[in-house]
Order: C-alpha cells, then structure tokens, then sequence
C-alpha cells in the first residue's frame, strides 16, 4: 500500500460512520475489465474497487501461470479428466444436486470423486440429462486435502485475507474451493459467508453471474420477509407473493470466460450459472476494509436468533450463551471467536511493526510475510480498523453479558496494545 492510498483508506473511513454497507456501493450497472498484468497495481484494486465495494473481471492474463490452467484442461478447453482422476481419484467430495430444492439450498452428498467424474462423462454423453438429475461438485477444500499439488497461485490483490489467516493459525477450517460442474448446473440466489468478498477464477469453463448490490436483496422478498431461492423464476412477478420486486433494479450481469477472475464485493447478493463444463477456484475473504460489514452481521445475525427464542427469555439462565451457541451453529462463530479472529489478526501485524521479518521469514508463504509484502503502511491500516470494529465489540451489551475472564488478553488490553503500536509505528 503506498502513501496516497493509506491516506485515501484512511480519510474514507474516518468520514464513513453508517451502520449500513449499502453507502460502500456506487452502482452503475458497468463492471470493469482489468486487462494488464503489468499495469495494475495493488493499491488501484485497493481505491477503485476494495473501498468503494465495486465489481471487477480480471483477464485470463492474471492466471496464465497457474498449474490447474496447464493441467486440468484439455487442448479444447475441456475439463482433462484423466489428469483429474489420477490426481484425486480416491478423495470423498461434496456433491449437490441442483435439481432439488431443501430448505431453500440444494441438497449435498459426500461421494468418491472418480464417481462424480464417471457421473460427469455420461451426463455428457447423454446431452446433459441424468436420472440422478444435475450435480454440481461444490465447496471442495482440495487445497486444504492436496497442499503439495501446483494449482494456482492467490493474486496479490486478494492476500489480506483475514478469514484464511485466521481459520489457518486454529488449524479448524478454511474458505478456499474448487467447484466443479456440467453446463447447466447453478448456485441459488444467495450473499456469501459473513458477508464477505469472493474471487472466482475459471480454470475452464464460461459463468453467468447476476449480481444484485446491497440493498436491492429486500425488493427481492417475499411478504414474508424470505429470499427468493431463484431470482429469475416467474413466481417473483406476482405482487401478491412479491409486493416490491417492481421496484428493484435489474442484476448486474457478468458474462465470465475461462481464465477470468470475478470479484464480488462484499454483501452482493448473486446467483450463478455454468453455461459450459466448468471448473473454478474461489476464496470468501475479509479485510480491513469490510470487517466492520462482518460486524454488523453478525450483530443482525443475533437479533434474529434472540427474536426466535425470546420467548424462553426469562425461565432461561444462560439464556444470553444459548443465543451465541446458536448463532454459532448457523453461522460458524460467535462474539467470543470473532474477539479471538480480531485478535489473532492484530498480534500478528503488530509482530511485523515490533519486530519485523528476516529473509528466511520473508521467503515462506506465511500471513506475516504476506502482511510484510503489502506494506507496514497496509499494516497500520489494518490495526486502525481492528481498533474500530474492537471498540464497538467490547462496548456491546450482548458481548459485555458473555463471561469474558477466559479472553487473553482482555479486550481493554488489546485495544491499548492496538492503539501504542500504531503511535509508534506513525512517528
């Protein structure tokens, strides 16, 4: 990050006090298209399209190196599913099916991945029909499973990302996938993980992407106040059903080839469609930018579960945990992890501004390393939202109730450490 961009980041979110994402978004219906390598920089993705919460397509240019590009397709541009089976046969995957709807999602299976191949080649053979209807391989943490295979590289654009160097240092989880499908197969109208950004790289393939900014979700329910699960089935044309889908504005669409990165801002609400044989790469992603969107998240995401239960209030002690352990259990964390995730986040660039990387640190695909390649300015950057969205947690009725004496350090404490190390690092 260099000086004018720290400065612009800086003054944007000083000025920025909504609790609303909507104000990060300036639709205009145009997505750009990044074409050269070479002459885009960190800190233009960063103040074009990371703070202001815009879409962009990069070209196949910027993964013309990865090993999944060279390997895992054909000379047509076809899957290789020899090269696939060899690598992976044996691994289990996670299969949906994409003609079912269940609670508003497609239902998954755990199945051998030489099987989904098999099912793969005869739904081509059979023109793209099968009795065991259209399954889509999604969600499939092959990096995570097969960390010695050569398949791409995160562009340097993506690498503050908070929700892989976190989930990576507890060594529970991670939100990298591959996706693999058949034409026609498609993900439902949905917004990702925490509300956070994803990248999606073809490795083959075309996609259909319709993109709604934020905001545009609520003329999209139903008088019920629920999502629609397809945003182009008829059923939305009935106002009875659907009293304000007149006035919504129409998706933003993205027509996305084979190579081509997307990224999707945070809190978009989209709905996809391979339109050929495709696999992709994807990471969901948070940063400094988009952190307190996270928060507010999480906070709605609470108020829902305390309105679901409210009625068990009172005879109900620890009714207070049981709403977090809930929101846990559909949302994958609660106050006290996102405490320890902004924790682990501050401690490690406040070790790259205390003490700085050596050569052998630098050299090795580490978050520290990474920090230290955007830049201490990058890190100052990130403590200063840390400190934002960590003052408003700490200062939070619903946190304050929670039993805190197992957090280390305190909150009040890391704030302080938070707020010394980047006096020091600004002298």
């Amino acid at each position: 990050m260099d000086r004018a961009t720290f400065a612009c980041s800086t003054a944007f979110f000083r000025d920025y006090s909504s609790s609303s994402h909507t104000a990060f978004c300036l639709p205009t219906g145009h997505v750009d298209f990044i074409e050269k390598v070479e002459s885009f920089t960190y800190s233009d993705f960063f103040r074009d399209y990371l703070i202001p919460n815009h879409p962009c397509i990069f070209s196949a240019k910027f993964t013309e190196g990865w090993g999944s590009r060279r390997n895992w397709v054909t000379w047509d541009g076809k899957p290789n599913f020899d090269y696939l089976l060899q690598k992976f046969g044996e691994a289990i995957v996670p299969v949906a099916n994409c003609d079912v709807k269940e609670y508003n999602s497609n239902p998954k299976e755990q199945i051998p991945f030489k099987e989904y191949i098999n099912y793969w080649k005869e739904h081509i053979k059979n023109d793209y029909r099968s009795s065991r209807g259209c399954l889509y391989l999604k969600d499939w943490h092959l990096s995570r499973a097969f960390p010695e295979q050569d398949v791409y590289t995160t562009p340097v654009y993506f690498t503050s990302d908070w929700l892989n160097e976190y989930w990576d240092a507890i060594g529970v989880d991670d939100y990298r996938f591959v996706y693999m499908g058949p034409k026609g197969s498609w993900t439902p109208f949905h917004a990702d993980v925490f509300r956070s950004y994803s990248w999606s790289a073809n490795i083959c393939g075309r996609k259909k992407w319709l993109l709604y900014p934020p905001g545009q979700e609520e003329y999209l329910k139903d008088r019920h106040g629920n999502l629609p699960f397809d945003v182009t089935a008829p059923g939305l044309q009935d106002n009875s059903v659907y009293p304000r889908y007149t006035q919504s504005q129409p998706p933003v669409e993205i027509l996305q080839e084979a190579g081509e990165i997307v990224f999707i801002p945070s809190g978009w609400h989209h709905q996809v469609y391979n339109l050929e044989d495709t696999i992709s790469v994807n990471h969901n992603w948070v940063n400094g930018c988009n952190v307190a969107i996270m928060w507010c998240f999480l906070q709605d995401e609470l108020a829902a579960v305390q309105r679901e239960i409210n009625e068990w209030k009172d005879p109900m002690d620890d009714w207070h945990l049981q709403c977090q352990l809930i929101m846990k259990s559909c949302t994958g964390i609660d106050y006290k992890e996102f405490y320890n995730f902004l924790k682990v986040i501050a401690e490690n660039r406040i070790s790259v501004l205390e003490n700085g990387l050596d050569d052998e640190a630098l050299a090795k695909n580490t978050p520290k390393a990474a920090i230290s390649t955007l830049g201490m300015l990058h890190a100052v950057f990130d403590l200063k939202r840390t400190v934002k969205v960590l003052t408003s947690l700490s200062a939070n009725e619903d946190f304050k109730k929670l039993d805190l004496t197992s957090l280390s350090p305190p909150p009040e404490a890391l704030l302080h450490h938070l707020k010394a190390a980047i006096d020091t690092a600004l002298l």
